[in-house]
């Protein structure tokens, strides 16, 4: 077991707080090492350690822990090298690992509060907008961790990030020229709004959120089937017309278009092709905020608020479902679909459509081999193709989780905060349980109210935070969970395919080059950025890029070549790529690969776009 620096540093910051020494360290630590006897499945002598409730609780030979004294705390003593019995069984913990323990133990209050991702807070602070409350908030964590933020972004950076993730595009040099041109007071308003209302951020939305939605595509007409089945349309129509957030969502999970708006929405289950536990991973994270497929054969090992109930449940709430052939169109039945899941302990329980809320869907079962029977006078309409169930298990679920679920906002909240920042409020941005704390939690439960009180309004949401002062910043070599500088991330494939056009000087839409550069560069938000042998070989010899750089009329490399000097072929090939002029050791060695052998040359001038064109500067997000 080890510490990143990041989490070291935050524990310096917050030594002799034991909820935080809980959540940064003692919880990882116990989740490695002990709870896979002493936690939710297994609770050997009857001890659970999996939350500072049950540590507090005891086992069967009674408490483990004396709050503030760890020389009374079995917990503590029996991981001496000398304990008998000696804990864990087989294993010695380094003395970092003990000394963890034993911070945590002697921080601890007579009633040691527990730390919970899943439950909002009572935030009752006001402020006049979000990025006024994004600025406060993340400022008040700096100062409470000791963090210093890093220096904030020139307007030249600002723009390229701006036009990177609300258009997904670098920007042309007139529209940097027409940025600069604006009032300084207003500029960076201005253009946000000027995105916002623009073509592009619809498009550049539909691109993440179907990714989120529904994963890269696995087949290599899928892409295409999804356009043209009117998913790509349904979503883009969604955010260009700002759409409610849970009225998406309830159409997502009703699939039962009620206009030709709406007509594509149905797309999100349709696609799984009657896989009803696919339908249920996929719907957890967006109405809870966090994956559930831990839970298919048992109760979640690590997360105890995820039950298996809970996953069985969600596969209840569409089994009743079924694709109909010929379009993208999902019928539901109004009879059957009742199941029932086996434990751990091989016990048969029936499932019941029950969210992590708590709220359920009231349904009659019918008793024991009672059959039911199917008939018209069930359905709204007998006539209509296909029938609607008076009853519709998905639509009752549906209303509750768009109505009456508070995780819907901080879902959408923590993943579009992750979009734009690199990482969510709770990170992973699709597991916020309790094993996942926030980082910023008055932050996380101030957005998610406001976004919810705002009828779910996405633009504006979006707009607080580009505006706000920790998305502005230069990177930080501090912890990224702090916000306090730039987190580097590699920009999308789509990102990458029109910013490539854009920096050759060609328009930035191409769907054929758009489609070979996805299907390589494919991560959205990673989890662990690895560049694959794959990656880098379509980096340094794609034909694809090979084709955008010909000295064709009114391509950049054109300009470039026409140019006579080295230096100024340099700094013509930074500003248009980079944006920015070379630093002098760049100019210096460009000019000296430029000039060597026969001198300046096409080939030698494509190949320095070339380089550039695929720098790790130009591959991540400034």
């Amino acid at each position: 077991m080890w510490f990143p620096l990041a989490v070291a540093l935050r524990c310096i910051a917050v030594a002799g707080d034991a909820a935080s020494l809980w959540v940064s360290t003692v919880q990882p630590l116990l989740d490695v090492q002990c709870v896979k006897c002493h936690g939710p499945i297994q609770q050997k002598g009857g001890l659970e350690l999996d939350t500072p409730e049950m540590v507090l609780k005891g086992g069967d030979d009674g408490a483990v822990i004396v709050p503030g004294d760890p020389a009374k705390s079995p917990l503590f003593t029996h991981l001496a090298p000398d304990a008998d019995p000696h804990m864990p069984p087989k294993k010695q913990l380094t003395d970092a690992e003990r000394e963890a323990i034993r911070s945590w133990i002697a921080a601890l209050p007579a009633n040691p509060a527990t730390n919970t991702a899943l439950a909002p807070s009572a935030t009752t602070r006001t402020f006049e907008s979000i990025t006024a409350a994004v600025d406060t908030l993340v400022a008040e964590e700096w100062q409470k961790w000791g963090v210093q933020p890093s220096s904030p972004v020139d307007d030249a950076v600002w723009c390229r990030r701006v036009w990177l993730d609300l258009a997904g595009r670098i920007p042309t040099a007139a529209e940097v020229e027409a940025f600069h041109q604006s009032p300084a007071e207003s500029r960076r308003a201005e253009l946000v709004d000027r995105l916002l209302a623009s073509e592009e951020y619809p498009r550049r939305m539909r691109e993440l959120w179907d990714v989120f939605l529904m994963g890269r595509p696995k087949r290599d007409n899928a892409d295409q089937r999804r356009r043209d089945n009117g998913w790509w349309t349904y979503l883009e129509t969604a955010f260009r017309t700002n759409r409610p957030w849970n009225l998406i969502v309830r159409q997502l999970l009703t699939a039962r278009p009620e206009n030709p708006d709406e007509k594509g929405a149905s797309w999100f289950l349709y696609e799984r092709r009657n896989d009803f536990q696919a339908i249920a991973e996929a719907v957890a994270p967006v109405v809870y905020g966090t994956k559930i497929d831990c839970a298919q054969c048992h109760d979640h090992p690590l997360a105890r608020e995820i039950k298996q109930a809970h996953y069985w449940g969600l596969v209840a709430a569409f089994n009743r479902g079924k694709n109909v052939d010929g379009g993208s169109v999902v019928a539901e039945s109004a009879i059957g679909g009742f199941i029932n899941f086996v434990n751990l302990k091989k016990q048969s329980q029936p499932a019941v459509v029950l969210l992590l809320t708590g709220t359920s869907v009231a349904e009659t079962r019918p008793n024991g081999d009672d059959k039911e029977t199917d008939s018209d006078d069930k359905y709204v309409d007998a006539t209509a193709s296909p029938k609607v169930p008076k009853f519709s298990r998905r639509a009752a679920f549906a209303e509750l989780a768009t109505n009456d679920n508070p995780l819907l906002a901080r879902a959408f909240v923590n993943r579009l905060w992750a979009a734009f920042m690199g990482r969510g409020i709770v990170h992973p941005a699709d597991e916020m349980n309790a094993r996942n704390v926030p980082s910023h939690p008055e932050l996380l439960d101030w957005l998610s109210r406001d976004f919810a009180a705002s009828g779910y309004d996405i633009r504006r949401l979006v707009r607080g935070i580009v505006l706000s002062r920790p998305y502005g910043l230069n990177p930080s070599s501090g912890p990224p969970e702090a916000f306090a500088g730039a987190i580097e991330r590699p920009l999308t494939g789509e990102q990458l395919a029109r910013s490539w056009r854009v920096a050759c000087g060609l328009p930035p839409e191409d769907d054929g080059f758009r489609h070979a550069v996805v299907s390589v560069l494919s991560d959205v938000l990673p989890k662990d950025y690895n560049v694959s042998f794959q990656q880098a070989q379509f980096l340094a010899g794609s034909s694809a890029l090979t084709g955008l750089l010909q000295d064709g009329s009114g391509t950049n490399l054109a300009r470039l070549n026409s140019l006579p000097e080295a230096s100024s072929r340099v700094r013509q090939a930074f500003s248009t790529v980079y944006g920015r002029p070379p630093a002098p050791l760049e100019s210096e060695q460009a000019v000296v690969f430029l000039n060597q052998g026969d001198g300046v040359s096409a080939e030698k001038t494509r190949d320095l776009l070339w380089a550039l064109m695929t720098s790790a500067e130009f591959l991540t997000q400034p």
